[in-house]
């Protein structure tokens, strides 16, 4: 019967028993876990002209607060992607489409959004580039609780789309917060993962060529006290931290992200800022600073889709939250065989 995971829809014998599936949702294999790659940036520049596909990807945790100085800092200057992939986190009242439509106005238009009250997904294409679009839906998936404040949701919303013949994924969300819940913030990825578009699930479609994670998955620095920290960070060290990040630490014991990439933690930990300045957490709490903010992606089969990440950043010039947005720029190239 072939590959069980990739035969199409309509071909091959269907068996009069279900079978328990070997995939998540997507139609990704679940095979032996590899942990989270970290990859290096490709510093050209500009995106690669060689390249099939070429997306930007943005996250950020507004904390309430928006200005349309901001979004146009967000989506920067450099639009020469095909597509621009937005995921944001308590997100305020106002009409976030229009205010980035307005940023982009010269160049991409809205293709799709997910929403789910302050999670909210957006992708943005060249114009007319719909006639591109093979296939294009949205789910949602709550982890339940809002943060303790309203319109503050936790979960995942995620967009599918086939773009140029690129069968793609991208989720944005965001997990329960505080260094202890480890375990429920796993629990909530694998929750995520299985769930989403699961109503559409068949085990005959393809898997998705791309599947992207944005958001904020909250995972703190662990094992390390905020001054040391802080101290560290000063002095421009704070790649040995990286040690310290609790998403890597249990990706490499198997428990989420089998086989994402992510590229190398250059910049500083994203939150927790005092507003409206680039100082840390002066509260009573004094935060460790934490990496809470990340982007990470997979090809389904690098085989056939190489990928190249030429920017991997934080937008430290964005002050209005306490976390600061996180960039980065893929580009993909099909093999020629």
């Amino acid at each position: 019967m072939g590959n069980f995971n990739t035969i199409q829809a309509g071909k091959g014998r269907r068996s009069k028993y279900k079978r328990k599936p070997a995939v998540d949702s997507f139609n990704n294999p679940l095979g032996t876990h590899e942990g989270v790659k970290t990859v290096g940036v490709d510093n050209l520049g500009d995106f690669s002209r060689n390249s099939d596909l070429c997306i930007c990807i943005v996250t950020w945790n507004m904390n309430g607060q928006v200005s349309y100085e901001d979004l146009v800092e967000l989506v920067g200057s450099n639009q020469m992607f095909d597509l621009l992939v937005v995921g944001l986190q308590e997100v305020p009242r106002n009409n976030l489409a229009r205010l980035l439509q307005d940023s982009l106005v010269e160049t991409h238009e809205l293709l799709g959004k997910a929403s789910m009250q302050s999670l909210q997904l957006y992708v943005f294409g060249p114009k007319n580039s719909d006639l591109f679009i093979k296939e294009l839906k949205v789910d949602k998936h709550s982890v339940g609780g809002c943060g303790g404040m309203i319109r503050r949701k936790k979960g995942a919303v995620a967009i599918r789309i086939n773009y140029k013949g690129f069968r793609m994924v991208f989720i944005t969300c965001h997990l329960s917060a505080h260094a202890r819940n480890v375990e429920e913030r796993n629990l909530q990825c694998r929750h995520i993962s299985h769930s989403l578009f699961s109503k559409y699930w068949n085990p005959y479609a393809r898997p998705a060529h791309i599947t992207v994670w944005l958001g904020d998955l909250n995972y703190r620095l662990q094992g390390i006290n905020t001054h040391p920290a802080r101290n560290l960070i000063q002095r421009n060290l704070h790649r040995l931290l990286t040690s310290k990040d609790q998403l890597l630490q249990e990706a490499e014991r198997a428990q989420i992200f089998n086989g994402y990439c992510e590229g190398t933690l250059t910049f500083k930990p994203t939150y927790k800022y005092n507003i409206g300045s680039s100082k840390y957490d002066t509260s009573y709490k004094v935060r460790v600073p934490s990496w809470t903010d990340r982007i990470l992606f997979k090809i389904g089969d690098p085989d056939k889709i190489s990928a190249n990440l030429h920017c991997y950043e934080s937008i430290d010039d964005i002050y209005s939250s306490d976390h600061k947005p996180v960039r980065a720029h893929l580009c993909f190239k099909v093999s020629k065989y």
